[in-house]
């Protein structure tokens, strides 16, 4: 019964150090169904950008899709699992540049804008998005 009881206390104390997980953020962005109307609504923005709708021709974009909406929902503080390729493995070869990146943060922009996001969650992903521009440039 002592065993018990010090394996229960050391369990407990174990999980009391460990950081809650914030999902202020997923909560800001309306949860899975608000991250998935901002990503169709920057897919929607892409293909009217001329700047960079070359770079989503001959893709998938229900996968594209679903990819994004995992990797925000993750970022942003959710439940979700990002089950898709690394950034290097799936920008590999399109070398894209920094005005594609920032064109494509435009239109994420834009897509939050219109989903009534405040600009503090917009921000607060973007910062959470931000490195993940090294791993997309140039590959």
């Amino acid at each position: 019964m002592r065993s018990l009881l010090f394996l229960i206390v050391l369990v407990l104390s174990a999980c009391a150090h460990q950081p809650a997980k914030d999902d202020s953020l997923y909560r800001d962005l309306g949860e899975q169904a608000g991250i998935t109307r901002i990503v169709e609504g920057m897919l929607l923005n892409i293909a009217g950008d001329t700047r960079i709708v070359r770079h989503f021709e001959n893709i998938d974009i229900v996968r594209l899709r679903d990819k994004l909406v995992e990797q925000i929902c993750v970022e942003a503080g959710g439940p979700c699992i990002y089950t898709g390729d690394s950034m290097e493995d799936s920008h590999k070869g399109q070398n894209l540049t920094p005005s594609d990146f920032n064109a494509l943060v435009e239109n994420l922009q834009a897509a939050m804008s219109r989903q009534g996001v405040a600009m503090p969650a917009q921000n607060r992903l973007l910062a959470r998005l931000a490195p993940m521009r090294a791993q997309v440039i140039d590959r």
